[in-house]
């Protein structure tokens, strides 16, 4: 019998201290890592990640004990944020809400390639995460498809992968890759 894996955002939640002030240290932490990783990779110095988010490496250590906590902790905020914006994006037109999602996709796979070399596919983390990217996306591209906005000879697996692999090449700028993913979206979409 197969245990059942709590939804990110309650283990994302759950990791996140309650008193103000540790709070702001803990989000201070996780937007310093993500910078920090996607800047260095996965074996940048914790010592930049705390000095970044102006606080002591103890301070990183209270919230973090350990290197896999912290990307952990930083991959179920990614994804929880995924999570948050298809729930925003949802009563945008079809083609519009899923588009708009896929651009916050694209800006979480820098951070995910930094943390997977940490992460395992089995971790139950990375699992939990992956059933809620699906939960919140797959829907989007469903519903693309049923107006008639996106093709439907592709599932949302594809759709990723696709992502994905534009994203995993060097550009010049943010701008770049942007006009980079519109142009394979354009293969994706109908024009109906």
């Amino acid at each position: 019998m197969t245990a059942q894996r709590l939804p990110v955002g309650e283990i994302v939640a759950a990791r996140r201290p309650l008193r103000r002030d540790a709070a702001r240290n803990y989000d201070a932490l996780l937007t310093a890592a993500r910078e920090v990783f996607a800047e260095h990779g996965a074996e940048a110095s914790l010592e930049e990640v705390a000095r970044r988010a102006g606080v002591g490496i103890a301070t990183l250590y209270r919230n973090f004990p350990t290197r896999r906590d912290l990307f952990e902790s930083l991959y179920a905020d990614e994804v929880n944020a995924l999570v948050r914006v298809a729930a925003e994006v949802g009563g945008l037109p079809p083609w519009e809400a899923l588009t708009s999602w896929l651009d916050r996709f694209a800006s979480y796979m820098v951070t995910k390639r930094a943390v997977r070399e940490a992460l395992n596919d089995e971790s139950e983390i990375f699992q939990a995460c992956r059933e809620s990217m699906y939960g919140a996306g797959e829907p989007l591209l469903e519903r693309a498809q049923r107006a008639g906005a996106a093709r439907t000879d592709m599932n949302f697996t594809d759709l990723l992968r696709m992502v994905a692999g534009i994203t995993a090449t060097s550009f010049d700028d943010d701008a770049q890759r942007d006009r980079v993913l519109a142009i394979a979206l354009d293969g994706v979409r109908t024009g109906r």
